[in-house]
């Protein structure tokens, strides 16, 4: 029933705690697919040796293509009905595959399920990625997840496990200058899969030096951004809002916000907190004042503020004012 999806590329560090994880399963009956990579480190010398030892465990060597090949290589080898994704890197909590695919058998409208993570760097270093991390956790229930999906990627992605028709129905993970993992996902949300989250923690996602989202450019965040505008303005296409206002109007969030205007959405002004910029202009368009903003009154807002905290305080204070998310606003950073 379950294949787990293991990419490895130089994996020598961390992979025997995954692959020992993965073994202390309380739930037995599963394959783990593992691809090498073109690892140059032992990293294929120690999944042989795994593989060895318990059958569950097939080996694929294939020269280095990188992460998106080397995982969809890894799902087309899936035998099981659900795939779990999961990164050499990370460890899986003893009841994750119990737990997601009960869940999955039990609520067969969904097509994905992930759970809460544990975050497994230095908390003083690593706290941008440890504040995601609690940010992740709090969304849990299919709205949850659904309106927060252009904040950031609402997953984990080592956390999820999904159907694998889905692969045939609505694509692999997609090769480019972009997080493959997020526009997965918005992929999928766009073509009506519907998903949630187990409300257990399933894994502890490690943050080493070497994680991708760390040194390779399609995880930067103006990837993210290009990412978000192309299915943010499909969402906003379908449900027939072709002109917004954004909140926050610094530099950087006008240069992210006017990708959207690359798919056919029209920024009509920004709403700024600044008194200084009120009654200016910036990139043509005129600045007006957030405290102004009243009931509702036929206009949709987005909000690409992106300060911690920022989003949950302008959600709170719209919802004040007679604002329903995903009806008259959302937030996008």
């Amino acid at each position: 029933m379950i294949s787990v999806a293991l990419p490895c590329y130089n994996s020598g560090d961390g992979l025997a705690a995954c692959l020992d994880s993965l073994l202390a399963q309380t739930l037995e009956d599963f394959e783990v697919v593992a691809v090498n990579d073109g690892s140059l480190d032992d990293t294929l010398a120690l999944l042989r040796s795994y593989a060895a030892r318990d059958s569950r465990i097939r080996v694929f060597d294939r020269p280095h293509g990188g992460v998106v090949q080397a995982m969809n290589f890894a799902v087309e080898q899936c035998q099981g009905e659900y795939v779990a994704r999961m990164d050499s890197d990370d460890v899986c909590l003893p009841r994750r595959l119990e737990l997601q695919k009960a869940h999955l058998d039990r609520h067969p409208h969904l097509g994905l399920v992930g759970g809460r993570v544990r975050f497994g760097g230095d908390p003083e270093t690593g706290r941008g990625y440890k504040a995601y991390v609690d940010w992740t956790n709090t969304l849990v229930t299919e709205e949850e997840i659904s309106l927060s999906r252009f904040v950031e990627s609402p997953y984990a992605n080592p956390s999820i496990m999904f159907r694998k028709e889905l692969v045939s129905r609505c694509g692999p993970f997609y090769d480019g200058p972009f997080p493959e993992d997020y526009e997965f996902l918005l992929r999928l949300m766009a073509a009506g899969v519907r998903m949630d989250k187990v409300p257990q923690e399933v894994l502890i996602w490690n943050d080493p030096p070497s994680r991708l989202t760390r040194t390779d450019p399609r995880y930067d965040p103006d990837a993210f951004y290009r990412t978000k505008a192309e299915y943010l303005a499909r969402w906003l296409a379908l449900r027939g809002i072709e002109r917004v206002s954004i909140i926050g109007g610094g530099r950087i969030t006008r240069r992210r916000a006017l990708m959207l205007e690359e798919h056919g959405i029209v920024i009509d002004c920004w709403l700024e907190v600044d008194q200084n910029k009120i009654g200016g202009r910036a990139g043509g368009r005129p600045v007006c004042s957030w405290h102004e903003v009243g009931a509702p009154r036929g206009e949709f807002l987005l909000s690409y503020v992106g300060n911690r905290g920022a989003g949950a305080r302008i959600a709170s204070e719209l919802e004040e004012r007679g604002w329903i998310a995903g009806i008259h606003f959302l937030l996008a950073a």
